[in-house]
């Protein structure tokens, strides 16, 4: 959910749109950046595991890396950014996003009556934006 909160929009067709195409990935592998074949989403993905693999190992090291931004970050380098859209993900946010804004709760009921799940992604969702805020507060 945290990377369909970062898609600022949706492709409307980049040059990693469609398949098949070639790409260099944004991780090094045996000391050098590797230019891949692209066939699917799971050749994509194959290299979002990657990505996310060097930026666990980072932060094991010492680093404060967010591995969505991360992910974020390098994915328009070799594949389009539709690949993260998850409608159910983006329905979320809109209900987060409006009961924020109209102050009326996602589902009927109390607080104690909203759904445990609802709950955990709302309290995600909010960690999200205020840490979008701070970080547009440090970059002006």
């Amino acid at each position: 959910m945290e990377a369909n909160f970062l898609i600022d929009e949706r492709c409307g067709g980049c040059r990693f749109h469609e398949y098949p195409y070639k790409a260099q990935i944004p991780v090094v592998i045996d000391g050098k950046y590797e230019e891949r074949h692209f066939t699917s989403d799971s050749d994509v993905w194959q290299i979002i595991d990657l990505i996310i693999k060097e930026t666990e190992q980072s932060n094991d090291e010492g680093s404060s890396f967010n591995i969505a931004e991360s992910v974020m970050a390098q994915l328009p380098f070799f594949a389009c950014k539709n690949i993260m859209f998850d409608r159910e993900s983006q329905q979320d946010i809109a209900r987060f996003m409006y009961s924020k804004q109209f102050n009326t709760p996602p589902y009927s009921g109390s607080y104690g009556e909203q759904p445990k799940k609802w709950v955990e992604k709302s309290f995600m969702l909010n960690n999200l934006i205020e840490r979008q805020k701070a970080k547009a507060m440090k970059h002006g």
